[in-house]
């Protein structure tokens, strides 16, 4: 596939985000109501317990901007070879994992909080490449 012949890790890494983040955000718009429910419930105990709708909207919009802006990106690239909306994208994707990370760990779901690290370093993989 001509798609990958000259960037073909960098394409990888952003079709592995874009998946992970855009059905992230689809799940979160067609089972709001669900998601509100479960993260309310993991953040009880938390000092985030009364601000879950606000921080997961704020989740939804960012893991979509991102899922968006690295499609964009795999366009580009294979294209033209422009790396600066796809490392925008991937950056955001930090970003947002790091949001993440923060109300694993107030929530003290530590075992969450060490799969997200998996993601983060995939992440911090594709800024490196698209830099």
């Amino acid at each position: 596939m001509t798609i990958f012949n000259n960037h073909p890790s960098e394409i990888l890494i952003l079709l592995f985000l874009i998946v992970t983040f855009l059905q992230s955000g689809f799940d979160k718009i067609t089972d709001w109501k669900g998601n509100i429910d479960f993260i309310k419930g993991h953040f009880k105990n938390s000092p985030l317990k009364n601000m879950v709708p606000l921080l997961l909207g704020t989740i939804l919009i960012i893991e979509v901007l991102a899922g968006v802006l690295m499609v964009i990106g795999v366009y580009q690239l294979a294209t033209s070879g422009i790396k600066e909306v796809a490392l925008l994208g991937v950056e955001l994707s930090a970003i947002t994992l790091i949001f993440l990370l923060i109300g694993q760990r107030l929530a003290k779901d530590y075992a969450g909080a060490m799969t997200l690290a998996v993601y983060f370093i995939v992440t911090i993989l594709g800024v490196f490449l698209l830099q």
